[in-house]
């Protein structure tokens, strides 16, 4: 099973992904981490007890934040919804989208079950924070991702 490290100022999160569950998710996020795509964007939605969400290339600059949330990588990826993994509970890595099959760069990461279950096979779950998932916890809008290192097995 493939890994990251989500890298922020707050701590590290390590993460596993559901290969099996989303190859095409988990392949397109690993892709946008290996080459740099989220070093330095922030964490621009944070709902406490729901999620925090990332990934958005406008969160980047001061002079596009305003923009936040609705940006992307300049594609879109289709849903992988039919795998056994999708369940969103504290720790699960998501795709954030805009409709079915819109997704591309944004992601949220779950806090609790809490206020969560209208989210199942909706939105793609692609992993889970398998280590130090108490960072959810600690950040805050406007936070950033310094770094994801993606582990291969």
């Amino acid at each position: 099973m493939s890994k990251a490290i989500i890298k922020t100022a707050k701590g590290e999160m390590t993460v596993e992904f559901y290969d099996k569950d989303a190859p095409n998710t988990v392949a397109n996020f690993k892709k946008l981490a290996k080459e740099g795509f989220y070093d330095g964007l922030t964490f621009h939605r944070v709902i406490p007890n729901f999620v925090i969400q990332g990934g958005c290339p406008y969160s980047r600059s001061p002079e596009t934040a305003y923009k936040a949330g609705s940006g992307g990588p300049g594609y879109h990826i289709d849903c992988e919804l039919t795998g056994d993994n999708q369940y969103h509970d504290r720790g699960v890595l998501s795709m954030a989208h805009a409709g079915r099959n819109t997704g591309g760069s944004q992601f949220f990461i779950c806090h609790s079950r809490t206020n969560t279950a209208h989210l199942d096979r909706n939105h793609t779950c692609f992993g889970k924070v398998v280590e130090n998932v108490d960072v959810v916890d600690d950040i805050r809008q406007g936070d950033k991702i310094l770094s994801i290192e993606v582990i291969e097995d």
